[in-house]
C-alpha cells in the first residue's frame, strides 16, 4: 500500500488553496464523500475540491462534482465560508447548496491522484443522524454538531477552522 499522507501532502500540502464544495441535500439526506486521508484515518465532507487557474466558482464546482460523484449539477445559493487547516493542509473553502441535473450517483476518481492511488472510498446520501454518528476527527467541522438540515441553509458568515463563526 502506497504512503497516502504523503500523496496527500505532495499534492495538496503545504500552501493555500481555495476550494469550493457543494451541499446536495435530497429527501433530508446530504450528500457526503469519504475519504482516505491515512492508513487509520478518513475523512467525510460533502463534494468539493480545489480550483484551476482560469476557471470561475461554477464551472469548479460542477467539475468537481462530475469527477466525484458522477452528477451533474446546478448551483443555487452561497452558504459560507470555512477556513480549513490542519497542517499540512489549509484552505478556504466555498460552500453552495446545489441541486442534481443529471447522472447518476457513483463512487468516483480524483484526476490529480494516479488510479492505484485514490483517496475518495465512498460516496453516500447521510442522515442527519448517520452524520452525528461520524467521529468529530473524521469529519468536516461544519458538521461536528449539526442538529437539523435547515441549519445549514441558515448559516451565514465565516467559520474558522475551530468551527468559531465571526459576523
Amino acid at each position: 500500500m502506497h504512503n497516502i499522507e504523503k500523496e496527500i501532502q505532495e499534492k495538496f500540502g503545504g500552501r493555500l488553496r481555495t476550494r469550493v464544495n457543494g451541499v446536495l441535500i435530497e429527501k433530508d439526506k446530504i450528500l457526503m464523500v469519504k475519504h482516505r486521508m491515512a492508513q487509520n484515518r478518513v475523512f467525510w465532507n460533502v463534494p468539493g475540491g480545489g480550483m484551476h487557474y482560469q476557471t470561475n466558482v461554477e464551472e469548479n464546482l460542477q467539475r468537481e462534482f462530475l469527477e466525484e460523484t458522477g452528477l451533474e449539477i446546478g448551483i443555487n445559493q452561497f452558504l459560507y465560508v470555512s477556513e480549513f487547516l490542519q497542517p499540512p493542509l489549509h484552505a478556504i473553502e466555498l460552500f453552495f447548496e446545489v441541486e442534481k441535473r443529471a447522472g447518476k450517483l457513483v463512487k468516483g476518481t480524483d484526476p490529480e491522484l494516479q488510479p492505484e492511488k485514490q483517496i475518495i472510498e465512498e460516496v453516500k446520501f447521510m442522515s442527519l443522524e448517520e452524520i452525528n454518528q461520524i467521529n468529530k476527527e473524521e469529519k468536516h467541522q461544519l458538521f461536528w454538531d449539526i442538529k437539523s438540515i435547515n441549519e445549514i441553509r441558515i448559516w451565514k458568515g465565516y467559520f474558522n477552522f475551530e468551527n468559531k463563526c465571526i459576523k
